[in-house]
């Protein structure tokens, strides 16, 4: 049997390989190449039939997954652009607060109105210093941001 040096295999990529491709891309490479060194560290494997058909159907799930979440995500936005975040702070002069509005605060009065966000993903619009009516953006997945309305309020003796 003679061996053809250039016999060239595809492989599947399980990690980022430089100069090759990045996970989960299917690339050509020499069968040496592929059998000697890719494969048995582990970086791919080989690209057979019932591999490709298990990474299309992996990838069909992702893109379900994906679609729920942005959908959830767009369902979420619309219910936090009804809802009004209201912080009550201490007041100096010129309806100056004492402190700021912190993203913490707003990501709290959220939690209790039944909306879990991290605080990391609320954008406020600047130091929030004094009273008044303010926008914030939320973001909820890549390719969603939801806006959000604060109102700031004096403290009163009952509150």
């Amino acid at each position: 049997m003679t061996h053809n040096r250039d016999f060239a295999m595809k492989v599947l990529l399980l990690q980022d390989v430089e100069k090759l491709g990045l996970e989960g891309e299917v690339v050509t490479v020499k069968d040496g190449y592929g059998r000697n060194y890719l494969i048995p560290k582990g970086l791919a494997i080989e690209a057979t039939p019932s591999v490709l058909k298990d990474l299309e159907e992996r990838r069909r799930q992702q893109a379900r997954k994906l679609a729920r979440q942005r959908e959830e995500a767009q369902r979420m936005a619309e219910e936090l652009a009804k809802t009004e975040v209201v912080i009550r702070a201490k007041v100096g002069e010129e309806n100056r607060i004492f402190g700021t509005v912190t993203s913490t605060q707003v990501a709290d009065y959220l939690a209790q109105k039944g909306f879990k966000i991290d605080r990391r993903r609320i954008e406020m619009p600047e130091d929030i210093r004094m009273l008044g009516v303010y926008t914030a953006r939320v973001k909820l997945h890549p390719e969603v941001v939801a806006q959000i309305k604060i109102r700031v309020e004096p403290e009163t003796a009952e509150s």
